[in-house]
Order: C-alpha cells, then sequence, then structure tokens
C-alpha cells in the first residue's frame, strides 16, 4: 500500500534495538496459584485460580514443606474461576496484542491531544505502556482515551508494515516535529528501518510483531489502568512525561482473572501490612493506595530492575495518606518496629547458625572506609552512579559502602594462606548503602539502606564445583524453611567484554554446570549474561502467588583476586591466586521481608510468628494468672503477651486480626484447674490443657516448624 501522508503521527521504535528496550520475554516472572504449591504440571496445561505460570520452575523435592498460611485461598469458588492466563513466553499472540494495543492507546492519544509528543511504548509482563511529552493527565483523560483506543479497535484498521531508508524515515520525523523519535532512530543501527501503519492515518516507527488488523483486539478484555512520571531515558535532568499504564488480554475471562489476581496481590501489599500490623515504617513512602505511580522505575515481582528508560516521579502524598513517623530521618530508610525486629532477629539467628553449622566464619566489618579502597576495587569506575558521596575526614575521604566484597578480601588478606586452608568461607549480615532516585523507592524492595547477607568462599580451581554444589545445598535448606520449594534457574555465560583467561572460564563455567546437574535442578543458559568478571548462577523463588522474586546468587570471581592482588601458597611452595565465589541466599533482609509479607500475607507460621499466642483473662478477675501463665511461657522463649480490658469476642477477634497464631484463653474454671483453653486462628478451638502441656507442644511446633 502506499505510504500515508507525512503528517500522520506515529510512535514506538524497535524493541529489539538497543537498550531503549526491556530485556526479552525470557525475563518475564511468572506467576502461579494462589492455592499454595500444587503438582506441578506442564506449563501450557496447569490451571489455577488467577494466573497461570510464566516460565518452567525446579521443584525441591527435598525442601520441607511448612505449615505456612500463605496457602490461604482467596474468597470465593477457586475451582469455579480458574482461569489460566498466557504470558508473553508462552502466546505469541498475546504479545502481538499487548504490542499493537500500544500503538492504538498512542494513535488515540495523538488524535484526542493534538500537540502531544511521542517517546516509546513496549510491552511488558501484564501489559503495556507508553511514553508521551504532554500535560498531566487525569482519571477522567483515561477513560475518553479507552473510548477512542475501542473506536479504532471497531474500525478493524490493517497493520501494514514497510521497510524504508534511513534517509526517508528521518524526513517523516522531522516533517512530524517529533524529536524523540528523531533521537531513537539515531540509535538504531540496523536497517532497513521498518514502520508499522494502521491504516491509511497513522504509522509508527517500529519492528513489530503485530496483530493483522486492529479488529484482533478484543476491546472488552483491555484496560487502561493508570498514570505515572517518567523522566526521558531514565535521567532526572531530562523532560518529564507522562506514562501510561495498559493491560490487555485475549478475553474477558482473563482479564476478569487478572484484575482479581490484582486484588489478592493488593491484599498482601507488604506496604499496607506493614503498617496494619506495626512492623516497619520507611520514610516518605506513600499507602499502598497511592503508589502505583512510584513503579515506573524499580523491581518487578521477578526482582529483576525494571529497564532504566525513567526513573518515576515520587507522587505528592495526599491529605489523609500514612506517613511515618521516621520521616524526618531521610529517604529510603528502613525503621524495624519491635514486632518486625523480633522476626529479623529469627532471621539473622537462624541464619548464622545454619552457617556455622556448614563450615563458614562470621564477619562483622565496618560501614565505612577509605576512597582508595573503592577504587582499588573498580567501584568508583564502574558503580558510582549506586555510591554516595565521599565525606572528609581529617583530610582524608571515606566512603559509605556500597557492597561487602573488599572488606573480605581485605580480611583475607590479613595472612598468608597455604593451599591447606581451603576452602575459607566467611559470611556476614553486612549493611550497604546505594544511591536511588527518590521515585525509585518502593516500600522494602527498593530502599537506599539495606542489609546483605554475603558471602565469600576462596578456593582452588578444582574445588568451584564442590563449593557451588554446598551453595546449592545450603540454598535449599534455608529457603525450605519458608515454604520455598519451586524455583527459576538461570546460568549466565561469559560476556563480550570479560576478564580473565578462556581455559578458567571454562572450567568455571563447566563447574557451575555440573553442580546443577549434581543437583539435579533445571535451568536455563543465559548466553553471554554472566558478569564480566566470571559466570554466575542466580535463582527466582515462587511465593503463594506464583510471583518469582529474585533471591540467591552465586557468582565466580576472577577480577577482585587480581585487583587485590590475593593468593596462596601451593604444595611447591609457589605464590598462586586463589577463586573467589561470591554468594547470597536471602540476598537483602529488607527485601526478603517485604516478600515473606507478601508470600505469607502477614499471617507469619507460628515459629515465625512475632506473637505466638495472646493469653485472653475472660474478666479482669484472672488477670493475675494470666500473667503468670505469660512470665512462664517467656521464660520458656516463647513469644507470647497478655491482653485485656475488652469483652472475650473482641479480645478474640483482635487477635485474629492482628493474625496471632494461638490464642490461650483463662476464665474462672481454668484457674481453678491451672489450665488453658486455647483457640488455633486457623484451626478453631484445640482444647482444653494443662500449661505445662501448652508449653511443651508449643515448643515442639516451633521446633518442627509446624502447627499446633
Amino acid at each position: 500500500m502506499a505510504a500515508p501522508s507525512a503528517s500522520a503521527p506515529f510512535l514506538r521504535s524497535h524493541p529489539h534495538r538497543g537498550s531503549l528496550f526491556p530485556s526479552s520475554p525470557r525475563h518475564r516472572p511468572a506467576a502461579a496459584s494462589l492455592l499454595g504449591f500444587p503438582p506441578r504440571r506442564p506449563a501450557s496445561s496447569r490451571r489455577f485460580p488467577y494466573t497461570a505460570v510464566r516460565s518452567s520452575s525446579t521443584a525441591s523435592p527435598s525442601a520441607p514443606v511448612e505449615e505456612a498460611p500463605a496457602a490461604a485461598a482467596p474468597t470465593g469458588d477457586a475451582e469455579e474461576e480458574r482461569v489460566v492466563l498466557p504470558t508473553n513466553e508462552s502466546s505469541e499472540t498475546l504479545l502481538r496484542i499487548r504490542h499493537t494495543c500500544a500503538h492504538v492507546m498512542a494513535m488515540a492519544v495523538q488524535k484526542l491531544f493534538p500537540n502531544s509528543k511521542v517517546t516509546i511504548g513496549p510491552w511488558i509482563e501484564n501489559g503495556f505502556y507508553y511514553d508521551f511529552d504532554m500535560e498531566p493527565l487525569t482519571d477522567k483523560d483515561l477513560k475518553k482515551i479507552k473510548k477512542e483506543m475501542d473506536r479504532i479497535i471497531r474500525q478493524n484498521l490493517p497493520l501494514v508494515r514497510e521497510e524504508v531508508s534511513r534517509e526517508e524515515a528521518q524526513k517523516r520525523i522531522e516533517a512530524l516535529n517529533e524529536p524523540y523519535k528523531l533521537e531513537i532512530l539515531e540509535s538504531i543501527k540496523e536497517e532497513p528501518i521498518t514502520i508499522y501503519h494502521i491504516g491509511e492515518e497513522w504509522w509508527d516507527l517500529c519492528a513489530g510483531p503485530h496483530v493483522e488488523s486492529t479488529g484482533k483486539i478484543n476491546r472488552k478484555a483491555v484496560e487502561l489502568e493508570s498514570v505515572a512520571g517518567a523522566y526521558w531515558r531514565g535521567d532526572e535532568k531530562n523532560q518529564m512525561l507522562q506514562r501510561i499504564y495498559g493491560t490487555a488480554w485475549e478475553n474477558e475471562d482473563q482479564l476478569k482473572a487478572y484484575i482479581n489476581f490484582k486484588e489478592e496481590a493488593k491484599r498482601r501489599d507488604h506496604r499496607r501490612l506493614g503498617q496494619d500490623l506495626d512492623l516497619f515504617s520507611i520514610q516518605g513512602v506513600p499507602s499502598a493506595e497511592s503508589s502505583r505511580s512510584v513503579q515506573g522505575l524499580g523491581k518487578g515481582v521477578s526482582g529483576k530492575p525494571y529497564p532504566r528508560l525513567c526513573n518515576a516521579r515520587r507522587p505528592r502524598l495526599e491529605p489523609g495518606t500514612f506517613r511515618s513517623q521516621a520521616d524526618d530521618a531521610g529517604g529510603g530508610l528502613v525503621f524495624w518496629h519491635p514486632k518486625g525486629a523480633i522476626i529479623r532477629h529469627i532471621l539473622e539467628d537462624s541464619w548464622k547458625q545454619i552457617h556455622l553449622q556448614h563450615g563458614y566464619d562470621l564477619l562483622y566489618t565496618p560501614h565505612v572506609a577509605k576512597g582508595d579502597l573503592w577504587k582499588i576495587s573498580g567501584h568508583i569506575d564502574f558503580y558510582k552512579e549506586n555510591m554516595y558521596n565521599q565525606m572528609d575526614v581529617e583530610d582524608e575521604m571515606y566512603q559509605l559502602r556500597p557492597m561487602n566484597c573488599p572488606y573480605h578480601i581485605l580480611v583475607y588478606k590479613r595472612k598468608l594462606h597455604s593451599y591447606r586452608d581451603f576452602p575459607i568461607r566467611v559470611a556476614e549480615l553486612g549493611t550497604v548503602y546505594r544511591y536511588e532516585l527518590s521515585g525509585s523507592l518502593h516500600g522494602l524492595f527498593r530502599v537506599r539502606g539495606f542489609t546483605q547477607d554475603d558471602a565469600h568462599i576462596f578456593c582452588l580451581e578444582d574445588r568451584i564445583k564442590d563449593e557451588i554444589r554446598g551453595v546449592l545445598d545450603l540454598t535449599e535448606k534455608i529457603l525450605g524453611q519458608f515454604g520455598f520449594r519451586y524455583y527459576e534457574i538461570n546460568l549466565s555465560t561469559r560476556p563480550e567484554k570479560s576478564v580473565g583467561t578462556d581455559d578458567i572460564w571454562e572450567k568455571a563455567t563447566i563447574a557451575l554446570k555440573n553442580a546443577l546437574d549434581d543437583k539435579g535442578w533445571e535451568y536455563k543458559v543465559d548466553e553471554g549474561g554472566g558478569a564480566f568478571y566470571g559466570p554466575k548462577i542466580d535463582l527466582k523463588i515462587e511465593d503463594a502467588l506464583g510471583r518469582k522474586w529474585q533471591c540467591s546468587t552465586v557468582q565466580v570471581d576472577f577480577n577482585l583476586p587480581e585487583r587485590f592482588d590475593i593468593t596462596y601458597v601451593d604444595s611447591n611452595s609457589e605464590k598462586k591466586r586463589p577463586i573467589m565465589i561470591h554468594r547470597a541466599i536471602l540476598g537483602s533482609l529488607e527485601r526478603f521481608f517485604g516478600v515473606l509479607i507478601e508470600h505469607y500475607a502477614g499471617d507469619f507460621p507460628l515459629w515465625l510468628a512475632p506473637t505466638q499466642a495472646r493469653i485472653l483473662p475472660v474478666t479482669d478477675n484472672e488477670l493475675q494468672y494470666c500473667n503468670e501463665v505469660a512470665s512462664e511461657l517467656k521464660s520458656r522463649g516463647l513469644r507470647v503477651e497478655v491482653c485485656h480490658g475488652e469483652r472475650l469476642p473482641k479480645l478474640i477477634r483482635n487477635a485474629e486480626t492482628q493474625k496471632v497464631p494461638l490464642m490461650a484463653v483463662a476464665g474462672r474454671k481454668e484457674v481453678q484447674a491451672r489450665t488453658l483453653t486455647i483457640r488455633s486462628r486457623h484451626n478453631g478451638e484445640i482444647g482444653t490443657m494443662a500449661v505445662d502441656e501448652f508449653i511443651t507442644r508449643l515448643q515442639l511446633a516451633v521446633a518442627n516448624k509446624s502447627s499446633l
């Protein structure tokens, strides 16, 4: 067909050309069941109430299955509501629909707002978005845009691909006065340049793919969700754009299922639950209701950062919106309240015990160091944008640490090592500080100060596989405590730019593959996706909603041993370079805590609950007895509290609202018999038992990480 006139508007550049666009669909996270961990089926056939798996996961059959309330089903008959939700990976039709919806939306915007300038609009995990240079949009504007999109869809306009020269593309773009598109055109290196037309009136700089015509889109399966602010190319010095988010599916049932899924995710939002359950507070983060617009940049459900196309604007807090008492402290800094702090204490204590049992030595290292240390490590050269400014201390420059690795190397270098010393395993719960723009902060998932469960292993080349296998076993053991049994695993190999010899890269990569094969875990190979300093294994955990979160990583490093010139003496009394392995299992405690809150919906299992039982007197006459019982339970290491001052039904409701696992009721008969009547939040009335029996059963349940 003939090219439309040069006055036709256009949008979106090539989705797979250059760094402007999101990662390939293989990085899209998966979702699964609200009903816990059902038997695995092929991704194409698995059915869940609200969503379906997006990519294969590895089951860990040896991991313990904890009796955690994360598997609580949503209200309603899940069997009747089960709908398979395809993904961009599993359905090319869906990907084409979403891509075309981005075009249709931009066409609608430019019809309604002729002065708007278009930038980019990729498909994303659950839909699409598009960034416009225009005046701020309102909810009323979104309704108008959706109505215009419906009109375009009903017209059943064809989408036609056209190839043009770079000069012709530039000519058309300049005729439209679209500066952002000129910038995008400059970044495209391949030729010819491809354009997609919608009918005869609108076109776009784009590589596809698309549906054949707009009529292939089910307009009742498309919804515009929200508007956020976003900086062009992720630079806060650039123009603030208007980003419109939308979702698109193949049919109405899928859209309904997705909406239900969002509602369940909203119910589990760790920011809301953190406030309701008094677990933590964090500076400057709006309540869950008003925080959608901070998600233009941040971490998705897989834990992988969204593409750094923009930094979303931090929204103004509306009157009545929650602000923490820590507002004066500074942005992105977490305050752990007593209940959250006790959970962190349990996590840390368990982490330390397990590491000591597996041959690790614990470290504590400073939060600052001289700036020269970070020059040696290479952070100043390669990571400076994520670091805070240095501080002058008595004419020497000091730096808040962004990572723990250089400190562990300094501990290694404190003395000369022999080959007989290996392996050397050191671990630390080390707090680090990284610079984040205020608009990118997101609850516990993206903060400015956080504690990593960092560990480093120094070993010989021929022991890489054994050490990696040991890390995988330890990872399974630690994550299994929380009921995480399904993982998505990626092995990333040597990138184009790297350090180290071909021989050591090959040995390390084979060692990682062999360790995974020994473990029996399925994995995908991400060719060229490794760090410049070595290959790595990344592991994502699957939560109760089936969302995947990046937590664990194992990385072989050939760079830092060279930079810091660390050595050991081999059997021939010659100095050699050891292999260094970076390793984290939980990732950061803050982020992992946020994942746990959402995984359990704030309903922590008995062993992890900040308050394991509430002792409730029927009247104040039993209060003294309840206090005596509470003192006895606390002396046995159990976490209990006494609540009174209300009628018993309200005391029980309050305990259930606060998600306390057990309630121990004491009335006149219980005082006389020195007993308690036990009620479980999930199982109802358990019965009356002696105090000593209750203590014994409670201790056993905690030790076994089970319910009473």
